[in-house]
């Protein structure tokens, strides 16, 4: 049996505490008082064993939004979430153009550099769409929440 599964059998079956992996307040991601899998194996804050698996459900718990809020917020990690898939994909094709050009017999610096060059500005977008992210979200919370949202950053709870 794959360990993974092991976490997941005994959350589901409520084995208690020791099944929980990582830190946090409760020793876990997300422990049972936070919202995330405790002891019944609950997922209400999208938390997992390895990190939060469904950030617009954790913020929208742990910054306490409001509907209009979350509304806003689920466009915005949306529009992120796009460009991410984006920036994968260019990532394969400037991988798969490399690899083509080291098959030829000399090595060509005009295609690798074309890959490279096309690998920095998917990168520059990338960069770009999580300012403009970051910009919107700032705009969204009230103080409180941004102080809470920084918090959450800071001790890695959540990832950018």
């Amino acid at each position: 049996m794959h360990p993974g599964m092991m976490f997941w059998w005994k959350q589901r079956h409520g084995c208690g505490q020791e099944a929980r992996a990582g830190w946090g307040d409760e020793g876990g991601y997300g422990g049972a008082a936070e919202g995330g899998y405790g002891a019944s194996g609950d997922a209400e804050s999208g938390s997992g064993p390895f990190g939060v698996r469904r950030p617009l459900r954790f913020m929208a718990h742990r910054l306490r939004l409001s509907e209009e809020q979350v509304a806003e917020l689920a466009k915005i990690l949306a529009d992120l979430k796009t460009e991410r898939s984006q920036a994968a994909v260019d990532h394969r094709r400037s991988s798969g153009a490399i690899a083509d050009a080291l098959e030829a017999d000399s090595f060509d610096d005009a295609r690798i550099g074309a890959a490279a060059d096309a690998r920095v500005k998917s990168a520059q977008q990338l960069r770009d769409a999580v300012v403009k992210a970051l910009k919107a979200i700032h705009a969204l919370l009230d103080p409180a929440q941004r102080k809470e949202l920084a918090y959450l950053l800071r001790t890695g709870q959540l990832l950018i």
